[in-house]
């Protein structure tokens, strides 16, 4: 009795040891997933982020082109206004002369 209870708690003592280094590459393992994931993580927000930069800086480019261009418009329309204006007053000073 005394050597198969001997060889049984050797057994379980082996069993166990294997047990604790299965925890241990266990544990390794999902360390390293769980850093795999957060690496992973990170990639993808940096990216979103990025991808939110650009298309920010690209909308921003596209307001001032077209603020550029209503400045422009404007300014071709301030100056057509002033010359049919002048036109006007200089038509109505020529009707005042001849009157």
């Amino acid at each position: 009795m005394r050597i198969s209870t001997s060889m049984m708690v050797g057994a379980a003592l082996v069993a166990l040891t294997g047990c604790n280094k299965k925890t241990g590459e266990n544990d390794a393992a999902s360390q390293v997933e769980a850093n795999a994931e957060n690496r992973a993580e990170n990639v993808t927000a940096a990216a979103n982020n990025e991808a939110a930069n650009i298309m920010n800086h690209a909308e921003n480019q596209a307001a001032a082109v077209k603020n550029e261009g209503q400045n422009e418009a404007s300014a071709i329309k301030n100056s057509a206004e002033n010359k049919a204006d002048a036109m006007k007053n200089s038509s109505k000073a020529s009707e005042n002369k001849s009157k």
